[in-house]
């Protein structure tokens, strides 16, 4: 794995990790993916499905969206549409050649704005328990949906002490899922964390979420789409996952190619199931679906 810091915008610069294909066969054929995380996330979350890519032949890129990890951290702006076209100007500079796309959680809307926008960049995307997320239709208010959704206070805890809930709440995890967690803060001398994603910048993605609207957008996806839902299973909250499915449900029915397969497990379906879904992906590449 290499990284390289690729210029998308101007005063914006980003973090690119890439997963060169495994020798064999297969080396140099298969199509190349990109994998783009959520909200306060980061590239790292992705190494476990990077890795499967690349060694069943498709190379990868992993990257770090404007304002998180070790990419540029402009004041702004924060807008779906902005960060999508960061995206596309990724591909172009990398010379990628239609690569099929996967967005997490609010990286799936990003990815849906980008096969709306950047159609003929792209073979396909991949929405992973994302991509018809709604913030307006859930809140009557942006403050409403502030107050709700922005983030926990967590600069100034221990590593350590981070290192043990996230291990705790997630015991299933690889490690590559526990690690790619720990990436999203970065640690300071004294052992301390801070995000990233500062709270200041991370409201403002929350507001470019409020602002967009995947619903409206749907019709405009000429690629085809993989939806990628979570059940989160026995103990879920009933209600939540209701209306989950009427989302799902809906995006499958207005987008005009689109084939879905449910996940049961956490919202951060890449890092607990890495290689299922490379594989999931992958067999859509093999059967022409992202052709």
């Amino acid at each position: 794995m290499e990284t390289l810091r690729i210029p998308v915008a101007e005063g914006v610069v980003l973090a690119a990790d890439t997963w060169a294909a495994a020798a064999g066969e297969t080396a140099g054929r298969g199509a190349p993916f990109v994998l783009v995380h959520g909200l306060a996330s980061n590239a790292r979350m992705w190494d476990g499905v990077a890795a499967r890519l690349a060694e069943r032949g498709h190379p990868a890129v992993t990257v770090d969206l404007r304002g998180h990890g070790r990419s540029s951290r402009p004041d702004g702006p924060y807008d779906v549409a902005t960060v999508a076209d960061d995206v596309a100007a990724l591909v172009g500079r990398m010379g990628l050649d239609r690569p099929v796309v996967a967005g997490q959680s609010w990286g799936g809307n990003v990815v849906l704005e980008l096969a709306a926008r950047h159609a003929t960049a792209i073979r396909g995307i991949a929405c992973v328990d994302g991509g018809w997320l709604e913030p307006s239709a859930a809140f009557p208010t942006w403050e409403a949906c502030r107050e709700a959704l922005a983030p926990p206070r967590l600069a100034g805890l221990q590593r350590d002490a981070i290192e043990g809930y996230i291990r705790g709440a997630h015991p299933d995890w690889p490690e590559t899922g526990i690690a790619g967690t720990l990436a999203n803060f970065e640690v300071r001398p004294d052992g301390t964390v801070a995000p990233w994603l500062t709270f200041d910048r991370h409201i403002a993605v929350l507001r470019g979420m409020w602002d967009h609207h995947p619903s409206e957008r749907y019709a405009d996806v000429e690629v085809p789409v993989l939806l990628v839902p979570a059940d989160a299973g026995a103990g879920a909250d009933t209600e939540r996952m209701d209306r989950k499915r009427e989302d799902v449900d809906r995006a499958l029915a207005a987008l005009p190619n689109a084939r879905i397969r449910w996940f049961t497990g956490d919202h951060d379906i890449h890092a607990q199931h890495p290689a299922e879904l490379a594989d999931v992906m992958i067999d859509l590449v093999t059967l022409g679906f992202f052709a």
